[in-house]
């Protein structure tokens, strides 16, 4: 990937990426060896980070080292996770150590070690605004240079001929607890910002965790071995009907790969919204690991007698919520199976009620009269993971984890993230710039097969030995 400051600022790039987490950066390591590809990448933000708030001691990445952000595709590239730790000399602790899920700081450093070694990477660089030039038959990339106090510095414009949207996901906060978290006094946070509040939440009297997800897991057991026995004073509640496993099962982890991805892609959009509402388990469930660390402290605490100070209630939804003068926060909670409702003191709060997909409209205001949207006015997304535009726009505007609509459960998981790279890039430069298996799953997704399942191979016929004796 050639990415030198233009000598002509009007000079069209190939490919201008927006957004640099996982994705975007999978996609700069996997271009950077392809020499006639000319490709720059804006991030707002001043470094390379990867939720930082979620950064636990201990907590761990739940899926396997080798989902880093090349090595799935080419293992031979500079810039795999272990190439990383040999560059630390950490390689032969690593082979020692044993492990296959490796700690999210872990990652997060290996990240910030890729993005601090690649050209074409502008940290400091909002992205305003992104037109099609029907006059230039180009992209036109408005952009804002920030200076270290994240304030307008100079303002700027490049063309080119491709985008590629990596801008992620934003914490989700549901309605009713919105203004909780709008109010200054009371800690209500969403776990995105959990450790910067973390000295705040142990000092609560009592404290809520909102969501039974992995991140309300791992919040919980965090703030569970940082309390007194007998007076830990916590509540862990959400509405999954229970604190669920997630499904890792190896035939079950076969819908992470491409071939469930190809399924999904083509069912109607009506059989895709069904599916994907019944796989929440897939991606949603906890850790198992974490769901036994969690019972294993809870178990600990009754050696000498007693119970802990602690409330785990599944099944239960936040009706409304409100302050108590400025010290507390009373939650109304309904549990629908009982037909039940209660209320809930409690003087810190901690929303882990996920993520969602940044939309779109604000960055493609202008490409709006080019797109195409599905009959929930979602952007319509083709199998190469490029928005449906009018056919008067000849660039391609390429998503990175926005098509859970169109993509399915896959889309966020950090396992596909090189492989999705590889396909932007073929479909980019309109070759096999990285070659790709045609099966990647011993299940097979519909009675239908669009692409051909190559046969399976045969046993070498063996050459019979020679009898030597006469």
């Amino acid at each position: 990937m050639n990415s030198p400051e233009h000598p002509e600022p009007d000079a069209p790039r190939d490919l201008v990426g927006i957004g640099i987490g996982p994705a975007n950066l999978s996609l700069a390591a996997l271009a950077q060896p392809l020499p006639d590809l000319d490709a720059v990448f804006y991030e707002q933000r001043p470094a390379f980070t990867w939720h930082p708030g979620l950064l636990i001691e201990g907590a761990t990445i739940q899926v396997p080292f080798l989902a880093d952000l090349v090595t799935l595709v080419d293992p031979t590239s500079p810039w795999t996770f272990l190439n990383w730790l040999r560059s630390r000399e950490r390689l032969f602790p690593f082979y020692f150590a044993e492990r296959f899920h490796i700690h999210r700081a872990e990652y997060d450093a290996y990240c910030r070690w890729v993005s601090e070694s690649l050209p074409g990477l502008r940290f400091g660089h909002q992205v305003d605004a992104v037109r099609w030039n029907p006059e230039r038959d180009l992209f036109e990339v408005d952009f804002t240079q920030l200076d270290g106090d994240g304030e307008a510095e100079a303002l700027g414009r490049t063309y080119t001929r491709n985008v590629v949207l990596g801008i992620g996901t934003e914490p989700y906060v549901p309605e009713p607890l919105k203004p909780l978290t709008e109010a200054p006094g009371v800690p209500v946070v969403h776990a995105a910002d959990y450790l910067d509040h973390r000295d705040a939440l142990l000092a609560a009297g009592h404290v809520t965790v909102v969501g039974t997800g992995q991140s309300g897991a791992e919040i919980f057991l965090d703030l569970l071995r940082s309390r007194p026995a007998g007076r830990e004073r916590l509540h862990w509640l959400g509405r999954t009907e229970a604190f669920a496993p997630m499904e890792y099962s190896k035939l079950g982890l076969e819908h992470f790969t491409p071939d469930h991805t190809r399924y999904f892609h083509a069912l109607p959009e009506s059989a895709r919204d069904r599916l994907l509402a019944g796989q929440w388990q897939l991606h949603k469930g906890i850790d198992a690991g974490t769901v036994a660390a969690i019972h294993d402290e809870l178990y600990r605490r009754t050696l000498h007698g007693g119970w802990p100070d602690a409330v785990l209630t599944p099944g239960v939804r936040v009706r409304t919520a409100g302050r108590i003068a400025t010290t507390q926060v009373e939650l109304h909670l309904e549990h629908d199976r009982q037909a039940s409702r209660s209320r809930l003191t409690t003087d810190a709060v901690v929303l882990a009620t996920g993520y969602r997909e940044r939309p779109l409209d604000r960055i493609l205001a202008g490409l709006d009269p080019y797109m195409r949207r599905d009959s929930q006015e979602r952007p319509r997304v083709d199998e190469d993971h490029r928005l449906v535009l009018d056919p008067s726009v000849s660039g391609s505007v390429y998503v990175q984890n926005a098509g859970t609509h169109t993509h399915g459960v896959g889309t966020p998981d950090l396992g596909l993230v090189a492989w999705r790279g590889a396909i932007v890039l073929n479909s980019l430069t309109g070759r096999e710039a990285y070659g790709l298996p045609r099966r990647t799953a011993f299940t097979t997704f519909g009675l239908t097969q669009r692409q051909q399942v190559p046969p399976p191979r045969e046993a070498p016929a063996l050459t019979p030995l020679v009898d030597d004796r006469r």
